[in-house]
């Protein structure tokens, strides 16, 4: 047989699987790196510049900057589902990714301006920038996969672009800490603004590698038109948010901000719901394995996402994060120092919640009135008077996660392309279950280390939070790229960016819950319940995946001929 030039430059006889991965992985990858790189740049000192009032910072109340952030890292994952909608209907992927990655780029530059119109005018422009670049981008490495020879290669396609946007997310941090301890926080997120168009212009390089799979998906006659969207979920989620912001009385999910959220979501998932059921003989069923795996990974990002809330609590407050002196330079050089003192602070205010103080100046000190990372440190080890004592800054764990992501994506592919050879590769939603469980695993070493610091009475070391980190990665490499994957093989051709518009807002739902999970922190005497509370939501979401597995397997062997 006569070899071709496959259209992504690949020599592959047509119709033949191989093992190697089309071009446009290699581009996709690197354009997601660099948006990953700039979002999680962003969202590593966005919390820290709206509290800051004496480096150029907003001065904002904690409550009212953890209700912005709560409510921001929610929203962009809820624009997906009209964005993923417009790019199938109208616009094409290759166009609505360009627009979503200018947008977040101009969003990220502005919120180096002063002044509330800039900075929400900015999140609103990351916001939908980013409905328009997270699901299409996913959508079109899909497509690249859709091709006879490459079908095979799918799931570890995803693992090799979810290495892409850890490899971002890792070294976000380091130079987010670097530039607003160096420079500024302006010029700091100037930097997450050029990662995203350094991004953009990759993507455009590798236009010629994936404009063939950027094809608009013919509408079916019992499919909704845009507008009757608009009028029927949109609208309709506005009004619901609104109505339950100003007029449910009290607060039924703990803020007015998380109930609009919430109460705004319903009719989006009530909208994908009425495509199950409006949907042919043949959609019904894939589609209704979606909506099923959507429900349920929801837990796992209510849990995961409490890297930012819970465990940063437990970086912050409870781990050892001494730096010993011979690494103090290197590490200040690198902008990874936070310097504590005893120094005696007048006390203006109290706050319940945090158990903790603040000063004239804002900042959170212990009822002893010092810094509140010594309220669990012997005296002893307290620094002397008028000196410092450095510290690794908490936000750095942040880190720790994508660290292993890069580390052990290669290790999960290289497991699960043996146990193909063998025959004995599970199944996609099995990898999902599976996921959950290892989920589980984590939080049952943040219950070790409850016991380790005496319920935070002592500082516990830092390897518990690394371990539980590590554990964790493993169980959102088995569970995160399996579902995108996972949507991109069961989902009608006319609606795969839909329809990945439906995970995000799984993801965005399980973001805003976290936040109301990590809310009850307080609520918990004895920390070991609140990790155990996580344990026990991750093990029931596992158990409901096995539960369907059979039924999850027929559906996907029936229509992809794989399982």
């Amino acid at each position: 047989m006569a070899i071709t030039q496959s259209p992504q430059g690949t020599d592959t006889a047509p119709g033949t699987k191989t093992s190697k991965h089309p071009k446009g992985l290699y581009y996709l990858f690197f354009s997601e790196m660099w948006e990953r790189f700039g979002f999680y740049l962003m969202l590593a000192i966005f919390f820290l510049y709206m509290i800051d009032a004496q480096n150029g910072g907003l001065a904002l109340p904690k409550s009212e900057a953890s209700d912005i952030f709560g409510t921001f890292i929610a929203l962009v994952y809820l624009t997906p589902f009209i964005g993923g909608l417009l790019a199938d209907r109208k616009m094409g992927y290759r166009k609505a990714i360009s627009m979503g990655g200018l947008l977040m780029a101009l969003g990220y530059c502005g919120l180096a301006l002063p002044g509330n119109l800039a900075l929400f005018g900015s999140l609103g422009l990351i916001i939908v920038g980013n409905g328009f670049f997270k699901p299409n981008i996913s959508t079109l490495l899909g497509n690249l996969y859709s091709e006879p020879q490459y079908a095979d290669q799918k799931d570890s396609g995803y693992n090799i672009f979810y290495m892409g946007i850890n490899v971002g997310a890792f070294a976000a941090p380091f130079i987010a800490s670097y530039m607003r301890n160096n420079y500024g926080w302006g010029y700091a997120f100037a930097a997450a603004g050029i990662g995203m168009f350094i991004g953009v212009l990759i993507f455009w390089m590798g236009n010629k590698h994936y404009k063939h799979v950027d094809v608009l998906k013919p509408v079916q006659a019992n499919d909704m038109s845009i507008n009757r969207i608009l009028a029927i979920v949109i609208l309709p989620a506005l009004l619901a948010g609104i109505a339950a912001w100003f007029f449910i009385p009290g607060n039924v999910f703990g803020s007015d901000s998380t109930d609009a959220f919430l109460f705004g979501s319903l009719p989006i998932v009530f909208f994908y719901v009425s495509l199950w059921a409006k949907a042919s003989k043949e959609d019904k069923s894939p589609i209704a394995a979606m909506l099923a795996i959507f429900a349920v990974v929801v837990i796992f990002w209510a849990i995961f996402k409490q890297n930012g809330t819970a465990l940063t609590t437990w970086a912050q407050y409870y781990t050892d994060r001494s730096l010993p002196e011979s690494l103090e330079k290197p590490a200040q050089a690198l902008g990874m120092v936070q310097y504590v003192d005893n120094t005696t602070r007048t006390v203006e205010a109290y706050d319940q919640n945090f158990r903790t103080t603040t000063d004239a100046s804002g900042k959170v000190v212990t009822k002893e009135g010092v810094d509140p990372y010594l309220n669990n440190l012997p005296k002893e080890e307290w620094p002397a008077a008028g000196e410092e004592q450095p510290l690794i800054s908490p936000e750095l764990f942040q880190s720790v996660n994508p660290f292993f992501v890069v580390l052990l994506t290669p290790v999960v592919v290289a497991f699960f392309a043996f146990l193909r050879r063998k025959k004995a590769e599970p199944s996609t939603p099995a990898k999902i279950g599976l996921g959950l469980l290892i989920t589980a695993a984590s939080t049952l070493i943040m219950v070790g280390a409850v016991f380790a610091a005496d319920n935070g009475m002592d500082k516990s070391s830092a390897w518990w939070l690394v371990g539980t980190y590590a554990v964790i990665t493993v169980g959102e490499l088995c569970l995160s790229p399996m579902g995108l994957s996972l949507v991109s093989k069961l989902s009608p051709p006319r609606l795969t960016a839909l329809m990945m518009g439906g995970w995000f807002l799984s993801t965005s739902i399980g973001n805003k819950l976290s936040g109301v999970l990590a809310s009850l922190w307080d609520k918990y005497d004895d920390k070991q319940y609140f990790f155990m509370v996580n344990c026990a939501g991750a093990l029931l979401a596992a158990l409901a995946i096995f539960a369907m597995l059979k039924w999850l397997r027929t559906i996907i062997q029936t229509h992809t001929g794989k399982q």
